[in-house]
């Protein structure tokens, strides 16, 4: 006789889904690996960009002389907001500065907020009507999707670097700064300065990493709780899924502000000078 099937466990649930589709066949999780592409990280993320450009045209589009609608004058807000927060804090060109910023947040909030649609969902659909046995639908929970978002700050500071100081006044800094021009500390401060750019770009994806990660796992032990049999799992499940969805909200604006801002810092120190 077959064996029959049975549910899986709470450890087996879990560990199912926080495993990518990805190029390796579903055998890795949060392991960084240049070799291996996560697929589901890179569909969703494009498709929150093709929705983010979609935004922003359309508010364009819409815009008249007259008194603007909810949508346009929503955008039109944080549009405004962004900018100000640019202008007080980068002092120089912002016109790519400003949209760098911008697209940070709306883009970031907009993967974030994935994390609000039921756990199970996207996963239900990908295996039972794509056939697809792993996915995974939060961008902003990929330590690989994070990284690459902190990667793209890290060369727009370097590039600004350059681009105000010149290559020799930018290799200058990177040997002069911050202990001195002696020769003998161009190492030191060769070193000093690697280590600040590698920490900022790290610090920067594993912040908005570790936080929607977290917030990931806690939607699965919630999800859990439905699997319980019961009126009063029923019921928790519900009361604390409502209860953390609503908190959540707060969470996922939170990030994308996080990284707009700290991007905005970063990349404004390329337009400084020591």
């Amino acid at each position: 006789m077959a064996a029959e099937a049975h549910a899986p466990t709470a450890s087996e649930y879990i560990v199912h889904h926080l495993t990518h589709l990805n190029s390796s066949g579903g055998a890795q999780k949060n392991i960084i690996d240049f070799a291996i592409v996560n697929w589901d990280t890179v569909f969703y993320s494009v498709l929150t960009a093709i929705l983010t450009g979609w935004l922003m045209y359309r508010a364009a589009r819409l815009i008249t002389a007259g008194v603007p609608n909810r949508f346009v004058g929503a955008i039109e807000s944080i549009v405004e907001f962004v900018h100000e927060q640019a202008r007080a804090i980068v002092h120089g060109d912002l016109s790519y500065v400003a949209p760098l910023a911008l697209v940070s947040f709306v883009w970031i909030f907009l993967m974030n907020a994935i994390d609000l649609i039921p756990v199970d969902l996207f996963p239900w659909i990908a295996d039972k009507v794509f056939g697809i046995h792993y996915m995974r639908a939060v961008p902003t929970a990929d330590l690989n999707g994070t990284l690459s978002l902190a990667m793209v700050v890290l060369g727009s500071s370097i590039y600004y670097g350059i681009k105000t100081k010149g290559a020799g006044g930018f290799a200058h800094e990177l040997f002069t700064a911050p202990f001195g021009s002696h020769f003998l500390l161009w190492p030191i401060n060769l070193l000093m300065q690697v280590i600040e750019y590698l920490a900022k770009t790290v610090s920067l994806g594993m912040r908005l990493f570790g936080n929607m990660y977290a917030g990931e796992l806690v939607f699965m032990l919630i999800a859990l709780l439905g699997a319980t049999v019961t009126w009063w799992g029923a019921g928790l499940h519900f009361l604390t899924g409502l209860a953390w969805a609503i908190f959540h909200i707060l969470i996922i604006t939170l990030q994308a502000f996080i990284f707009m801002m700290l991007a905005l810092v970063y990349v404004g120190q390329g337009f400084e000078k020591h």
